[in-house]
């Protein structure tokens, strides 16, 4: 591929259970990943569009993968939430913060140009 043709590609890719729309050079929040800092995680791409053509995956793309780099954990927005029963004068307020992994798209391609990248 040429460089022309990256900029327009794009990948349609599965991480815990939700898909995320990424490009070459994103930067994406996913679940909690157990992994360490600066370690490379490959994932399977569900769709690939590489500005000329689409190919849908069944599950995924054979051949294709996308590669990210683990750059940090994060955390979401607090939600706060309520729980009150009037017969009986009970309150209880509680809340939650999900925890999220950060990563870094490095590349989208099949595993010759992957490797040829890094």
């Amino acid at each position: 591929m040429n460089k022309d043709k990256n900029e327009k590609a794009y990948a349609i890719i599965a991480s815990g259970g939700k898909q995320y729309f990424v490009r070459e050079g994103d930067t994406v929040e996913v679940e909690l990943l157990d992994i360490e800092q600066g370690a490379q995680v490959e994932f399977p791409v569900l769709f690939f569009n590489d500005g000329s053509k689409a190919t849908v995956g069944a599950p995924s793309v054979s051949g294709i993968f996308c590669v990210a780099e683990f750059l940090d954990t994060t955390k979401g927005p607090k939600i706060s939430s309520v729980k009150y029963k009037r017969s009986h004068h009970q309150y209880r307020k509680f809340g939650h913060r999900q925890q999220y992994s950060l990563l870094k798209i490095k590349t989208i391609g099949d595993k010759k140009e992957t490797s040829k990248k890094h």
